[in-house]
């Protein structure tokens, strides 16, 4: 079951025809259909812009422009467009108090539609993640649900039949804004299972799969793709600043968004060179080929200092060992260069066999003077981000 990220524009669309509404929102393709789009909008409203391609952390990333004339959006889809994004979607922008956003998410697992919600939502929805509260889906736990979060049950359940009619994985809308009874569905992300292609009617195909990737496509982007298609594993890359400073060699989803987020929370989100991630217990030779073109891209870049940081949370299947001596094949490949560049490599791992993974690590980074720190999970996930940052000896 490969999950894809569709376009917030189709996912939307196909949501609010799920609560008996229209959805307005225009997307627009800057290789193509921006100009045309952007004439159809009000000139008496304000809209909010953003980045639609699958990218987490928007608004904390500078990807979203809020409060803007239809005289303003061009010049704003343009700069998203400078920064490498095709996709921009453009909505009418909905006042409202912040303590009115809420957190909604469904995920299909092996125990059926798994809810999770919050009455506190938002950009900031991290900070309030213990009232996040999350069940099996069951009439009695919609009810709970839906008084939480002030939305009608009948609403909620709408969602959910859209939800299963149209093969959603996964469901986000953070924030979630109720308005006379009305669920306003401020942001959406929706994965999908492409198997299910064939049953949907065409509601979403391939064309409005949504990926990290900006464009153009670079040369390494192109060699990751190639690697996911031929691969029972995940491999994902995009290229955020070709000269930047910091290049990451993530493993899982999750931590992966933790530490690029990371980057951004210490002000140096414009040295972060790249964002991507391995999962789903790649094998040697397959890590290979992906620390490969991050090493490329990391040798390439024109920044005068550089880290390369090397981390993950604590897999439960990716087996640390054999990954690592994937990385260490590609790292000994380059590693004259990265000396003579004066690259240090930092490292934060666990999981299957991690003691003989970064034992490993260490002794190939020590003996070739590329050592700048190797932590296990004795060390905060996010921690390795600030020690390396001091290791590059810039500031925000």
């Amino acid at each position: 079951m490969p999950r894809k990220k569709i376009s917030e524009f189709r996912a939307k669309t196909i949501l609010f025809e799920a609560l008996g509404g229209d959805y307005s929102g225009v997307s627009l393709d800057m290789a193509g259909n921006a100009e045309a789009a952007v004439s159809k909008l009000d000139d008496n409203k304000r809209y909010v812009v953003k980045v639609d391609q699958g990218v987490k952390g928007r608004f904390k990333k500078g990807l979203v422009k809020l409060g803007r004339t239809k005289a303003e959006v061009p010049g704003d889809a343009q700069e998203l467009a400078a920064k490498g994004f095709r996709y921009v979607l453009v909505e009418e922008q909905l006042e409202h108090a912040p303590e009115t956003e809420r957190y909604l998410a469904l995920e299909r697992q092996r125990v059926g539609n798994v809810l999770s919600f919050s009455a506190k939502g938002g950009v900031n929805v991290e900070e309030a993640a213990g009232e996040i509260r999350r069940a099996p889906f069951t009439l009695e736990v919609a009810g709970r649900a839906a008084e939480a979060l002030g939305l009608p049950v009948d609403a909620l359940t709408s969602l959910v039949k859209a939800f299963d009619d149209n093969y959603f994985s996964f469901l986000e809308v953070n924030p979630l804004v109720v308005a006379d009874g009305r669920a306003n569905l401020l942001d959406a992300a929706v994965e999908v299972d492409t198997e299910a292609a064939f049953f949907v009617n065409e509601r979403w195909t391939a064309a409005d799969f949504r990926s990290y990737e900006t464009a153009p496509m670079l040369p390494q982007m192109e060699a990751v793709e190639e690697l996911a298609s031929q691969s029972q594993a995940s491999f994902r890359l995009a290229v955020l600043n070709p000269n930047g400073s910091i290049f990451l060699l993530l493993s899982g989803g999750g931590a992966s968004v933790v530490l690029a987020d990371e980057v951004f929370n210490q002000g140096l989100g414009k040295e972060l060179g790249n964002y991507g991630e391995y999962s789903g217990n790649p094998n040697t030779e397959e890590t290979v080929i992906y620390t490969r073109q991050i090493i490329s891209l990391m040798l390439e870049s024109k920044a005068a200092h550089k880290v390369l940081v090397i981390a993950g949370g604590v897999a439960n299947f990716t087996d640390v060992r054999a990954t690592f001596k994937g990385a260490i094949a590609a790292l000994d490949e380059a590693k004259d260069e990265m000396r003579r560049q004066g690259v240090k490599v930092y490292v934060r791992r666990g999981g299957p066999f991690e003691l003989e993974g970064l034992a490993m690590m260490r002794e190939f980074l020590e003996r070739e003077g590329l050592l700048g720190e190797v932590a296990g999970p004795e060390m905060m996930l996010s921690e390795i981000i600030p020690r390396a940052i001091a290791g590059l000896g810039v500031t925000a």
